[in-house]
């Protein structure tokens, strides 16, 4: 495991627990993460880190399928989940693969280092 990727994933790792759409789960398995790095518990806690983020990341199909919904539109109003349903159809066009919230930008930043970090 490089130092510089660990250097990379501890900083994605902080500014995903200071996105305020991130998740209480992945806040708390960043945490656990970043209070294990450098001790015994690191690798451990890699995997753990690795698991939670890949259930917690919203591919984009889901974003536009949960913003074009009656419920998103209910919880955000409808002029604020229809735009957010059109966002999703950009980043698809674009070849985005996820939400680009905050919270999902980090945590696809973290798993871009996933092959390196478990080695």
């Amino acid at each position: 495991m490089s130092n510089s990727a660990v250097d990379f994933v501890v900083e994605k790792a902080k500014a995903l627990i200071a996105a305020p759409s991130c998740s209480a789960e992945a806040k708390a398995a960043a945490q656990a993460w970043l209070d294990a790095v450098g001790t015994e518990r690191q690798a451990e806690e890699t995997v753990k880190l690795f698991v939670e983020l890949e259930e917690d990341i919203m591919p984009v199909e889901g974003l536009i399928a949960f913003m074009s919904s009656e419920a998103a539109a209910q919880h955000f109003g409808a002029e604020v989940a229809a735009k957010m349903a059109a966002h999703g159809m950009e980043i698809q066009a674009a070849g985005g693969k996820y939400c680009d919230c905050p919270a999902c930008a980090a945590v696809e930043a973290i798993l871009s280092k996933k092959e390196e970090l478990l080695k």
